[in-house]
């Protein structure tokens, strides 16, 4: 099953597939209703990168935070007990986290120098089981010998990549009345680690055809 942690790196899915992730996607908005406001974002470089497209949130939710947890940084991470510990994720996104097979969870973890520290930052995508829509994205950096949580986005769908040193974000958009099956367009945002924190150097609105389905057609906003 692509994006469970006994199964390997998977490489990413996007907006193609938003007619079979309808359904995820519904009933992760629906659980995320009362608890988040809208937001979300996404990364790529090293490692597996296996994506659902994500949704559009105001830039406020994606939050550079600076909560320690108690994880080894050197070598291969255990996402999920990194996840499960950070007092900065939410109750939602642990209580998604389950096992979709056996012990196998449904995380994409990828790796990658994000923040210039000596150790790689390691970049951990929350899915659901079955169409793996992206529910939390999260960066962990290096710091006397813990991983720190230094970015995190909550709103479904989303998705996290390092992108030649880039944090790079990926959020569906959805106009009123727009079905889940069939957003209107994507806001793809690129984070750069400047002055102990992410911050957002640009974005990217892709549309999505009406009638031939969601082919992007890109345009930049100012």
């Amino acid at each position: 099953m692509r994006g469970l942690t006994g199964a390997g790196p998977l490489r990413v899915r996007r907006t193609a597939q938003a007619a079979t992730t309808a359904t995820s996607v519904l009933v992760a908005l629906t659980l995320f209703a009362t608890a988040c406001g809208t937001g979300g974002t996404g990364a790529r470089d090293e490692g597996p990168a296996h994506a659902d497209p994500a949704a559009s949130p105001p830039r406020s939710t994606a939050t550079a935070t600076g909560s320690e947890v108690p994880v080894p940084a050197a070598g291969r991470v255990d996402a999920v007990r990194l996840i499960k510990h950070d007092p900065l994720v939410s109750a939602e996104v642990k209580r998604l986290l389950k096992p979709c097979v056996a012990d196998e969870y449904p995380v994409d973890v990828s790796y990658g120098n994000l923040t210039g520290g000596a150790a790689n930052d390691v970049v951990v995508n929350v899915l659901t089981c079955g169409d793996a829509v992206g529910v939390g994205s999260y960066v962990y950096r290096d710091q006397g010998g813990a991983h720190v949580n230094v970015f995190r986005a909550e709103e479904p769908p989303v998705y996290a990549e390092i992108d030649r040193g880039d944090l790079v974000v990926t959020m569906q958009v959805y106009d009123r009345g727009d079905p889940v099956s069939n957003p209107s367009g994507e806001n793809v945002i690129t984070y750069r680690w400047t002055a102990g924190r992410f911050a957002e150097e640009f974005r990217t609105h892709n549309d999505y055809g009406k009638v031939s389905g969601p082919e992007p057609t890109p345009r930049s906003d100012s």
